[in-house]
């Protein structure tokens, strides 16, 4: 069964602007995408359905995020840190996910290669799919669906990093710098990136 995808898009970005005034998930990449939109648009060619979890004061990224297709839903405690995030996304996708592809809304540059095998680990019952390119781990993560429980109690701003490190992964390679590449500063934006 296909899993679900969750894009985590609530955070606040104060690396990339202090004041919080400027959302990084808002500005355009080279070509004129916004962050968040070519984010969202490689999970939405990958999946059936893509949860996307927003503050409530998002600043128009849930609208941006509505008109792709996303199902948005706003975390009143997104603040508290990612896992609060995470779990507000999980719970929303219950009863019927069979397990989670998770993507950051701050990282453009994922290919959808690499989603479509994530998909793939997870639809042959991977309990956790993990990108790996030139020896080392990113982003986007799979879950299965046996990690409910402990997805669920995750708490703080580490995200599902404790689960990741407890528990056996499937490493699926890919060919994909984009798996470690971020936006948190304007130098990061400002990047000529090839990696989409």
């Amino acid at each position: 069964m296909t899993p679900v995808g969750i894009l985590l898009a609530a955070g606040r970005g104060r690396r990339f602007d202090p004041t919080g005034a400027a959302s990084k998930l808002l500005q355009p990449l080279p070509g004129g995408e916004l962050v968040v939109a070519a984010s969202a648009r490689v999970l939405l060619s990958s999946v059936d359905k893509v949860i996307a979890v927003v503050r409530p004061d998002d600043g128009g990224v849930g609208d941006c995020l509505r008109a792709l297709g996303c199902i948005v839903t706003v975390c009143p405690d997104a603040d508290s840190g990612m896992a609060a995030s995470l779990v507000h996304a999980i719970r929303h996708s219950l009863p019927d996910a069979p397990s989670w592809l998770i993507a950051l809304g701050d990282m453009p540059h994922v290919r959808g290669s690499t989603m479509l095998a994530l998909r793939a680990a997870l639809e042959q019952g991977a309990p956790i799919a993990v990108p790996l390119h030139a020896g080392q781990r990113g982003n986007p993560v799979g879950f299965g669906r046996v990690h409910l429980d402990a997805l669920l109690a995750l708490q703080g701003d580490q995200g599902a990093r404790a689960i990741l490190k407890a528990q056996a992964v499937s490493v699926v390679a890919v060919d994909d710098p984009g798996i470690f590449s971020d936006i948190d500063t304007v130098a990061d934006l400002l990047k000529t990136s090839t990696l989409a």
